[in-house]
Order: structure tokens, then C-alpha cells, then sequence
């Protein structure tokens, strides 16, 4: 009895912590405003469909100036070899996406010593290959960064307020967890307790009517 409490209580937390469809990747917007001076991170994250297709993938980054019509490729990510393609960036710019893996789903750039001249919209392509069954498909996904660079950092008021909203929200995640183990708890408890009071009046029926099969008896 006692393990059968255990092995609901411990599938209770399963669907909990492991919400049906959860991948492990979630596409992030990258911020768009640095500081003069110091460093930031581009990001770019394209997240397969299905977890369970392997692939590989191929990531560029273009670069079009302010006021500029033509982008510049300035880097690109090909399996454990990262390339800066472009004099301007030459040094200041860092790997930061998926490593270990050709399966690159976060395509991420470091921009060390960011400057004024870096203000711009950045292009990053992910070029994609999934080995299916039958055949290979090759998909292009691409992501723009408009990017500002400011002399002082800026708080805003969105991140801020997004910021409230996520300690807000993991309370309350908490709370519900918290609520949905008691309620496995107690259930399991009453169904304990009700298989309990079932057996001893079976056993009390059976001392007083031998004839009366256990199966019939009910309880309100």
C-alpha cells in the first residue's frame, strides 16, 4: 500500500515537472540596445520541431550598417569551426551558440567592444539538414537583430515589468505544484482509507452470514 502511494505521488510530479511536448529549447527574442564600450550578446535561437529527428545545421550572421542597403557576411558557424568573415569584426567577435553538437539550435554571437560604427540590422540564417527516414530536408530559417548602440544603459520599463512577471509567475508554479501534492496525497489517502473500511466489512460480514459474497458489499 504504502508503495502504491509512493508510484502515484511520484507520477503526480512527473506530469508536473515534465509538461507533455517540452523540448528543452525555447525561441528567446534577442535585446537590441548596447552599450558603447562594452560587450553583447546577438542572439538567435531556432528550435527543431521534433526533438527526435536528428540533423546538423549551418549558422551565418550578415551585417547591414545604418543607412546601408547591402548586407556583409561577417561570420559563420560550421561544426567546431567558428569564422569571422569580416575585417571590422576581426577579434570581437565570439562563438556563443550551441557547441559539442553539428544539431545547432542556439546561434548566438559575443560582440566584444561594441561601438557606435556597430549600430545596425544583423541577419542570422540558420541553414538546417534533417536526416529523415526516407530522404534529407534541408530547411533556411532567418532572424534580424536591429541593433542600437547607446552610451548609457537604459532600463526599460518592459524588462523591468518582465522581470516582476517571471518571480510572479514561478510563485505561482510553486503554489499549484504544492497544491497538486496535496491533492494526490490526499486522494491516494482516501482511497487507502476506503479499501480499508471495504475489507473489514467484508471480514465482519463474513463471520455473521457465510453466504454472503464480499463482492456485493458497498459503502456509502
Amino acid at each position: 500500500m504504502a508503495l502504491g502511494m509512493i508510484s502515484l505521488l511520484a507520477i503526480c510530479i512527473f506530469y508536473i515537472q515534465v509538461p507533455q511536448g517540452q523540448t528543452g529549447c525555447a525561441e528567446v527574442d534577442s535585446m537590441t540596445e548596447a552599450v558603447a564600450g562594452k560587450g553583447f550578446l546577438l542572439g538567435c535561437i531556432s528550435c527543431k520541431r521534433r526533438e527526435e529527428v536528428p540533423g546538423c545545421a549551418i549558422v551565418d550572421w550578415h551585417y547591414k550598417a545604418a543607412g546601408s542597403e547591402e548586407f556583409i557576411h561577417i561570420f559563420r558557424y560550421e561544426y567546431n569551426n567558428p569564422t569571422i568573415l569580416h575585417e571590422d569584426f576581426e577579434g570581437r567577435l565570439e562563438w556563443k551558440g550551441t557547441m559539442g553538437t553539428k544539431d545547432v539550435q542556439t546561434g548566438s554571437v559575443f560582440i566584444h567592444n561594441v561601438t557606435f560604427n556597430d549600430t545596425g540590422t544583423y541577419l542570422c540564417t540558420f541553414h538546417r539538414t534533417l536526416y529523415l527516414p526516407l530522404n534529407e530536408e534541408h530547411v533556411v530559417i532567418s532572424k534580424e537583430v536591429e541593433l542600437t548602440v547607446v552610451e548609457k544603459a537604459n532600463p526599460e520599463l518592459t524588462a523591468v515589468i518582465s522581470e516582476i512577471m517571471m518571480y510572479v509567475l514561478i510563485a505561482v508554479l510553486q503554489l499549484w505544484m504544492i497544491g497538486v501534492l496535496i491533492y494526490c496525497y490526499r486522494k491516494v489517502y482516501a482511497e487507502n482509507e476506503a479499501r480499508e473500511v471495504r475489507k473489514a466489512a467484508c471480514s465482519q460480514s463474513k463471520l455473521v452470514e457465510l453466504k454472503d459474497p464480499c463482492d456485493g458489499i458497498y459503502l456509502e
